[in-house]
């Protein structure tokens, strides 16, 4: 396993963990980041993510992005 934050602009991953306190994971899983879905990596700027998740686009800074293990 490995952070999302090593995935590439145009892969897309499946999740297979969410690290975090109770609230970090409660508040990913209501953006659509839950365990065993798929997200494509859109973009990357300074280890910041534009994620494509479902139907939207979410940005998520590096601190939460590390929380996402693929």
């Amino acid at each position: 396993m490995m952070p999302l934050t090593m995935a590439k602009a145009g892969e897309t991953v499946t999740i297979r963990k969410i690290t975090g306190r109770d609230e970090v994971r409660q508040h990913l899983a209501e953006l659509g980041f839950v365990v065993d879905s798929t997200v494509t990596v859109v973009s990357e700027i300074a280890g910041n993510l534009i994620l494509q998740v479902k139907d939207s686009r979410i940005a998520l800074d590096k601190t939460m992005a590390n929380r996402i293990m693929i």
